[in-house]
């Protein structure tokens, strides 16, 4: 059973955006690089990072307590949220930007490893490209819409983690 590590989370969130220049461009985005990272770790040696419930929704899979998390982070002044509204035909983006730096101890080596595997893998690509890729994988593609995702999946998926 996989349990919810707030600590871990919220310094994986703000790890993530001071890797990408201080800023994630997008809740699909963090959600995604999240998903890799979970999901990359657990095929690896069988342990989430954050410890959250993925759910398959229509852009891909999504961390369930995402919003809570970022909206505590907020409050305890670690992250801003800013809603920009960059193009009239679409949602405003969301930007995460930290504030705090992310506590490095909170990692062993390995999962600090996989956070920067999954920085330098995938985080030069947008929200869509990421929901392409969860899209084509195991977990997403064996789970029902709308229903939580098995971190068992990840074992279907054949990750190569030699640039480990």
């Amino acid at each position: 059973m996989v349990v919810l590590n707030r600590k871990k989370y919220q310094n994986a969130v703000l790890y993530l955006c001071r890797k990408l220049g201080g800023e994630v461009r997008g809740k699909k985005k963090l959600a995604k690089l999240l998903y890799f990272a979970d999901f990359d770790l657990y095929e690896k040696r069988q342990k989430s990072l954050t410890g959250d419930v993925y759910k398959a929704i229509p852009m891909g899979p999504f961390p369930s307590t995402l919003e809570l998390v970022t909206v505590e982070m907020t409050k305890k002044k670690l992250l801003t949220v800013e809603n920009v509204k960059e193009r009239d035909d679409y949602n405003a983006t969301e930007i995460y930007r930290c504030i705090a730096e992310p506590d490095i101890s909170a990692f062993d080596e390995e999962e600090k490893a996989m956070l920067d595997r999954v920085t330098t893998k995938y985080g030069h690509l947008n929200g869509k490209q990421l929901e392409e890729l969860s899209h084509a994988e195991a977990p997403f593609v064996g789970t029902e819409l709308r229903k939580t995702i098995p971190y068992e999946l990840s074992f279907y998926r054949g990750t190569d983690f030699n640039d480990l």
